[in-house]
């Protein structure tokens, strides 16, 4: 069961340059994901955590923070078992595309 989240500089470049109530979603879902784990936080509803599709698929996955801002991440490792945040972001997949290499 995965409970820590790690935040990357650039998505923490993102989060403060986002709106603060966007910022204070992400840090709320943080706060879920290390009471509760990512798994039970999947399933709820609000945040719309899906996985990307296209060239992202099998990459990332994305969680809704407004209508217009995601926050992406990844999976880390079997052994490690954390969740590294990638960017916030404007809902700008090829930004993401860019950032994984494709």
């Amino acid at each position: 069961m995965i409970h820590r989240v790690d935040v990357s500089k650039r998505a923490e470049r993102g989060l403060a340059s986002a709106p603060k109530q966007v910022a204070a979603k992400f840090f709320y879902w943080k706060r879920q994901v290390a009471e509760h784990g990512l798994d039970f936080v999947k399933t709820i509803p609000g945040y719309h955590d899906e996985p990307l599709a296209g060239k992202l698929r099998g990459h990332c996955r994305s969680i809704r923070l407004a209508l217009g801002y995601r926050a992406y991440y990844r999976l880390v490792g079997e052994t490690v078992k954390c969740v590294l945040v990638e960017e916030v972001n404007k809902h700008d997949y090829k930004k993401i595309e860019r950032l994984f290499g494709l």
